[in-house]
């Protein structure tokens, strides 16, 4: 793993994240900052994840400032969010006027549907990913489903699981037992 060599570097990789980005930005992060790159580990980037999850705001805008910042500062955190963030904005700002004027054919309204059932796979897809690091570790497994089971079946507030799942993987971790 290295990180990359410069500001232009940071920026360059999360503008083509942000570029790549329809139907979801995480698949594409770890795709680029892991698999393409290789700047962190799968572990590290499901640990910075896992934090900037916690954290308001958008998961990954909240990865490219805590990446950015490590590697360059606050100079750093700001390209690699201004950077992440450039394109989509402007992408978005066309299709919506767009997309008012054409939202009520059947062709887009099919297209949307399609668009949005290819992000679920991608976010299904990146899930599988970010799970790796947990094989082998059956109380890592374990805190997982319980939490999932919790969200999904149980429809407990994630606003009340999140400090309950922190405190119980604090003390896995602290046992070694992730």
């Amino acid at each position: 793993m290295r990180p990359p060599a410069g500001l232009w570097e940071l920026y360059w990789g999360f503008l083509s994240i942000g570029a790549r980005s329809f139907g979801g930005v995480l698949p594409w992060a770890h795709r680029v900052i892991v698999e393409e790159r290789r700047w962190v580990a799968p572990a590290d980037f499901a640990a910075i994840l896992a934090l900037c999850q916690f954290l308001p705001g958008p998961n990954v805008g909240n990865v490219s400032v805590v990446l950015g910042r490590r590697w360059f500062g606050w100079r750093g955190a700001f390209a690699a969010f201004t950077g992440l963030m450039a394109l989509p904005l402007l992408w978005v700002s066309a299709l919506a006027l767009l997309y008012a004027d054409f939202s009520l054919y059947p062709g887009v309204r099919a297209a949307m549907t399609g668009v949005g059932i290819a992000g679920g796979g991608l976010f299904v897809g990146t899930a599988c990913k970010l799970a790796k690091p947990l094989l082998g570790k059956p109380w890592g497994i374990a805190l997982a489903g319980a939490c999932f089971a919790c969200l999904a079946l149980g429809r407990v507030s994630l606003f009340a699981l999140l400090p309950a799942a922190a405190v119980l993987g604090w003390i896995a971790a602290r046992r070694n037992l992730l």
